[in-house]
């Protein structure tokens, strides 16, 4: 955000490379193998990224990269198939929904629009799972978008680093 008394900070434009560039890391980042406790606790990177370029660029972004990409998280986790590409249809619409209002508030207000948009995501997933027969996996399978929901303003600010105008540069 913009230092106080300033007015709200412009940034540069956001490239096609850019946006598929850090897609690809939230992607890698999902798929990095950890320990199965670390597994359970891990936050979904790729949800926050789509999360972030629906808010703050609503038109660069549609349904279709991110049910894609759903699919592609479908098929790396061995899950049921759908499941995360629904999800994040779901996240997308409500990220849409709310991209206006959430823009306008400080940190902590997003940070609480970010973890309801996580949760409905992940009862999405949940509802998916239960209705294919899989048992409730306990009130922890919601953590991630806890954490996730705290790791917001960390997304938010390496996302934006690059697009920061350079010190010195011209600014026409």
């Amino acid at each position: 955000m913009a230092e106080r008394g300033e007015g709200p900070e412009i940034l540069r434009p956001a490239r096609w490379s850019y946006i598929l560039l850090t897609l690809a890391v939230a992607v890698s980042a999902n798929l990095l193998a950890l320990p199965a406790t670390a597994q359970v606790l891990r936050p979904d990177l790729l949800a926050l990224t789509l999360i972030y370029w629906v808010v703050y660029h609503p038109r660069r972004l549609g349904f279709l990269p991110a049910w894609l990409l759903g699919l592609v998280m479908d098929v790396s986790n061995g899950t049921l198939f759908g499941q995360h590409a629904l999800a994040y249809a779901v996240l997308m619409y409500l990220s849409v929904l709310l991209h206006r209002r959430i823009v306008m508030f400080g940190m902590i207000q997003q940070m609480l629009h970010v973890f309801a948009i996580l949760i409905a995501g992940q009862a999405v997933m949940l509802v998916v799972r239960l209705a294919a027969g899989d048992v409730f996996p306990g009130v922890f399978f919601f953590v991630p978008s806890v954490l996730g929901a705290l790791l917001w303003p960390a997304l938010f600010a390496l996302i934006r680093m690059p697009l920061r105008p350079r010190p010195g540069a011209d600014v026409a």
